[in-house]
């Protein structure tokens, strides 16, 4: 079997973040020679998929500056230092939605772009939300608009590329195979 390990010889941090790390490593190949990876540092995300009581996913409609448009995702959020993926998904939910549960399903977890970061992303079901009273406040940066849409509104949208990113199209999927409930 190929061994395909590259061995770390020199590590320089170029920025250090609110949410990222990035840093640049010189390596050695597999066949000797010698090279550059770019990395970004993440310390790791969840995603929830909150199905309702009628069969409808509640989504987040929200700006992203990276792509200069407006997304429709399933409420996501990062991990603080330290969290449970479990904590970091119910406090999402309650930030983003303002329902809870508890009954919170792992479904899996998936790197979100292996070739230049090592964000983990743990992905979360629920069909049994309870609304809170007052919720948690959104972090005071963040804007977002809640939508309930039907599976099959749903795939339309990521047809549309209105529904255009990684996560929330993994969970789509997931429901095409396993059914909302």
């Amino acid at each position: 079997m190929t061994n395909f390990n590259e061995k770390t010889i020199h590590t320089t941090t170029i920025f250090e973040g609110k949410v990222i790390n990035v840093q640049v490593d010189d390596v050695t190949l597999p066949n000797g020679k010698t090279s550059k990876r770019e990395i970004v540092k993440h310390p790791g995300a969840v995603a929830i998929i909150p199905v309702t009581e009628d069969n409808k996913i509640i989504f987040v409609k929200q700006y992203r500056k990276p792509l200069e448009k407006t997304l429709v995702e399933i409420p996501a959020g990062k991990l603080e230092q330290d969290e449970a993926p479990e904590v970091t998904a119910l406090r999402e939910l309650e930030e983003e939605t303002g329902y809870t549960t508890d009954q919170l399903t792992y479904v899996t977890s998936f790197y979100t772009s292996p070739g230049f970061a090592d964000e983990i992303m743990y992905l979360y079901k629920t069909s049994s939300l309870k609304k809170v009273e007052q919720p948690k406040a959104m972090d005071e940066d963040e804007f977002v608009e809640l939508i309930e849409l039907s599976l099959e509104e749903a795939e339309r949208l990521v047809t549309e590329q209105k529904i255009h990113d990684a996560k929330t199209a993994y969970a789509i999927l997931y429901l095409q195979h396993k059914g909302l409930k």
